[in-house]
């Protein structure tokens, strides 16, 4: 079972909407949380500076579990020190926010989805790496350290507290992959940089059926969870999954150097190798529908989202 009455942040974006739908056609009430005062019945105002928490109490009230998709994008524009900060908070103060809004109530969710990263590792290079590895270095690897640490309050209070660390969600619309489907179809798809770095990458569908699966009143996993498929593959190889898949030529490379004038500080992201395994999920005993990045990206085409 999951539970009945599940306020979620971020329903603007590609996993937050996506999920707020599934978990209407699960039968459960969907508490949207809102910034703006509210449009709509299952909209309530919060405020994720964290500086009114007796409204953040107010729209927490009733819920059973929280689910906290929110953030600025990360690749929306170059990481100017003022943009890195825009990030920074409007995830740990966000964070915060929830966390000491949940600590406060006199009955408290169960449980709290709280978005992370798999940026968290730093850059992996062709290691494999589990929940267990180490915190690695750069701005996104300090940002979600300081992004989990600030749920801390609702971990403390008894609040089963989960941190979605999130690969590349592979969808038709949205999100970091959702831009390289018009690029692909074009015919002027391929590699980035020497292809050789890792892509840790998920099905929408998968990740939808993941947040379930840790909502439900059975499990039991808290800590961090890391949202990826079983299997890893350099970007060369994901560039021939497009290929395949999307029936394109992939002949087309963008040099590294290339990207760095454009993207500035995070081509070194988008350049970086992230092998990243769910380790937690499988243990747990989640099952994958799409566990290969080609099986990803036809189920991406086959249902757009």
């Amino acid at each position: 079972m999951t539970p009945r009455r599940i306020a979620v942040t971020g329903t603007s974006g590609l996993i937050g909407g996506a999920f707020a739908g599934a978990l209407r056609a699960d039968g459960a009430a969907v508490v949207r949380l809102v910034r703006r005062p509210p449009r709509a019945g299952d909209e309530a105002r919060w405020d994720p500076t964290g500086r009114e928490q007796e409204l953040n109490a107010a729209a927490l009230e009733g819920c059973d579990a929280v689910v906290h998709m929110a953030g600025a994008p990360v690749a929306a524009r170059r990481w100017t020190t003022a943009y890195k900060g825009v990030i920074r908070d409007s995830r740990v103060l966000g964070t915060a926010a929830l966390a000491a809004a949940m600590a406060s109530l006199d009955t408290r969710p169960r449980v709290f989805l709280s978005g992370s990263a798999i940026g968290y590792y730093g850059d992996t290079g062709e290691r494999a790496v589990t929940e267990d590895a180490p915190n690695g270095t750069g701005f996104l690897a300090e940002l979600a350290r300081d992004w989990e640490a600030a749920a801390a309050p609702a971990a403390a209070a008894g609040v089963r507290t989960v941190f979605t660390r999130t690969g590349l969600v592979v969808a038709r619309s949205g999100g970091a992959w959702g831009k390289l489907f018009p690029i692909f179809l074009a015919g002027l798809g391929g590699r980035i940089g020497n292809g050789r770095q890792f892509w840790s990458a998920i099905s929408l569908a998968d990740y939808l059926s993941a947040l379930r699966f840790l909502l439900a009143d059975t499990c039991e996993v808290a800590g961090p969870v890391n949202f990826t498929g079983p299997t890893p593959v350099t970007n060369r190889e994901a560039t021939r999954a497009m290929g395949r898949v999307l029936h394109r030529p992939t002949v087309c490379a963008v040099p590294g150097p290339l990207l760095r004038l454009v993207l500035g500080e995070f081509a070194e992201d988008v350049l970086g190798s992230q092998r990243v395994l769910p380790q937690r999920l499988l243990d747990a005993g989640f099952t994958f529908a799409h566990p290969t990045v080609e099986e990803a990206v036809r189920a991406a085409v086959a249902r757009p989202a």
